[in-house]
């Protein structure tokens, strides 16, 4: 019974790698290489601009309106980190089915879901991240403003503020990706029919 059993545990291991080379192989198949090049290009685009603007202006900067800009940004990442995942876990026969009504923006939720890689990249990563660097810049300009206001040690100003928006981020984007999940379908509707004010489906 026991040799049975080990023998039942080895097949349906065995069974498991070949299905996993199998997905691979489909993954491999379907990597969209110009989609790569294409979202490099932005991120490198967007991220050089940004930082470029922060670097110029965020020195500049009292402390409320680096503060203020500081959560902007964190709050940016976390909308769009919530969009992301809403865009992954969202059901697409919903928004065939409202197409098929004309509903507006249904149209535009059926392509990004059908692209919810791509667009998920996008918006956790590409947006995410530059959401990052710029709050990061951001903490350094607020513990210089503290350290001058207040002499206290600049190291530890900056490790308690660095600590501080890391906190808010994270916990942020752990609240926001509970809702997005609970929520996915309705927020990729309204994501999608702000968009189809923008961008037209051919």
């Amino acid at each position: 019974m026991r040799k049975e059993e080990k023998q039942r545990v080895k097949d349906a291991l065995e069974n498991l790698k070949v299905i996993t080379r199998r997905k691979e192989k489909i993954k491999k198949e379907l990597v969209d290489t110009r989609w790569i090049i294409t979202i490099i290009l932005i991120s490198f685009t967007i991220s050089f601009g940004l930082s470029f603007i922060s670097e110029i202006t965020v020195p500049n900067f009292n402390l409320i309106v680096g503060i203020i800009v500081a959560l902007l940004f964190i709050f940016i990442g976390i909308l769009f980190d919530i969009i992301g995942v809403s865009v992954t876990a969202a059901d697409e026969k919903v928004f065939h089915s409202m197409n098929s009504r004309k509903v507006k923006g249904a149209d535009v939720a059926v392509k990004f879901k059908k692209n919810s890689d791509k667009v998920s990249s996008f918006c956790c990563d590409v947006i995410g991240d530059i959401c990052g660097v710029i709050s990061g810049s951001t903490a350094v300009t607020i513990s210089l403003l503290i350290n001058k206001a207040t002499n206290i040690n600049l190291l530890f100003i900056t490790l308690i503020v660095t600590a501080t928006i890391s906190a808010i981020t994270i916990g942020g984007k752990a609240i926001g990706k509970s809702f997005a999940i609970n929520k996915c379908d309705i927020i990729l509707y309204e994501f999608s029919k702000f968009v189809s004010n923008f961008y037209k489906i051919k």
